[in-house]
């Protein structure tokens, strides 16, 4: 008997260099339920059209084609659009990788997800606690998690899985945003975070035949464009304060060492030191308000509301700091080390406020 929930939604497979595997692989998806299916040839070459041509002789599916190819993150956005056309029925969409790491069962858990009804994104999270998982993948899984966690706020144990699911009316949200390639998976996560859908793991089973070798992901030139896509906003938001820090130092020792002594305060006392450090820092903090709502988090929407919300930031972001220094030395570290823990972690928090509050407004 036929799944209902699988009955219910469309499957997407991107494809390059598809092998025998991926007609019996779109066969048994269909005899598990699933009634529609959309295959996209990213530009596969001649020799390969054989596989295509099989696979559009199974009831149900249909196959889109790239002249040459684009990428995945183009080829899944193409069939976003074709199935916003012609598929008005279906529940939602799950993509599915072409080299049958996800099995059928898995395909119809996330149909079920979707048949609930909840606006959400659900993730097929893999366990790379294995000893059969490829060394490329559970590695770069793991840091680009970590990544993910300090900058947009959410936990996801497999930022990189192909198999996800959505409902049909994010169908136009997702195929909006940017990428063309691997990256586009990430902003895709980028892009749910700062809309604030949630993002769900669902656990699936780890399939890797043959070391994952079928898979066209380029460790390193893949992996150095996602973690450029993933921590772009960030260096931006690092670029700035750097800026901002300089600017603050010179105007504090320019106000210090010359001004404020030519006023008669003199080099050393109290009122010298107060005055050129906060007239130095307000200066910086104006400039560091504008950089980042210019430059680093493009804001469009009522810049006084922002600025309000920023000094609400950075006097909490001071707040925590002396607090957890204090804690810290009731503990026995040293100062020092205190401070720079404490301000190294309150950064990333920094970072999560601005992006997701101060400057949410895009």
């Amino acid at each position: 008997m036929a799944n209902q929930a699988a009955s219910e939604a469309v499957i997407l497979i991107p494809s390059l260099e598809p092998d025998e595997r991926l007609p019996h692989y779109v066969r048994a998806l269909m005899e598990g339920g699933f009634r529609h299916a959309v295959i996209v040839d990213d530009g596969n070459a001649a020799s390969y059209q054989p596989i295509f041509q099989e696979i559009e002789t199974i009831p149900g599916v249909t196959v889109l084609h790239h002249p040459k190819n684009r990428g995945k993150g183009a080829a899944l956005k193409t069939g976003y659009r074709w199935i916003d056309e012609n598929l008005g029925g279906v529940s939602g969409v799950i993509t599915a990788d072409a080299d049958g790491q996800h099995t059928v069962r898995d395909c119809i858990r996330l149909a079920e997800k979707l048949k609930e009804g909840e606006r959400a994104l659900y993730l097929g999270s893999r366990d790379f606690s294995g000893k059969d998982v490829p060394f490329k993948s559970s590695l770069g899984n793991r840091v680009t998690s970590v990544l993910f966690k300090l900058l947009y706020g959410p936990w996801l144990p497999d930022t990189q899985t192909g198999l996800r699911a959505f409902r049909r009316e994010d169908l136009r949200f997702m195929a909006e945003i940017p990428g063309e390639r691997f990256e586009y998976e990430m902003n895709v996560l980028i892009a749910c975070a700062h809309q604030r859908i949630p993002m769900i793991p669902i656990p699936i089973e780890t399939v890797y035949e043959n070391e994952n070798r079928g898979s066209h992901y380029h460790p390193l030139k893949d992996s150095l464009r996602i973690f450029r896509v993933l921590a772009r906003g960030f260096l931006k938001f690092m670029g700035v304060s750097l800026v901002c820090f300089v600017i603050d130092q010179a105007l504090a020792a320019l106000l210090r060492e010359w001004l404020l002594p030519l006023a008669g305060l003199g080099r050393g006392g109290m009122w010298n030191i107060q005055l050129s450090g906060w007239g130095a820092r307000l200066v910086s903090a104006v400039i560091n308000f504008k950089l980042n709502k210019d430059l680093v988090f493009r804001l469009r929407g009522h810049a006084g509301r922002a600025a309000l919300r920023y000094a609400l930031v950075c006097g909490l972001i001071i707040c925590l700091s002396n607090l957890g220094v204090w804690m810290l030395g009731q503990i026995g570290m040293a100062g020092w080390l205190a401070k720079i823990l404490m301000d190294t972690l309150l950064y990333f928090l920094s970072y999560q406020l601005q992006d997701r509050w101060v400057f949410g407004e895009q």
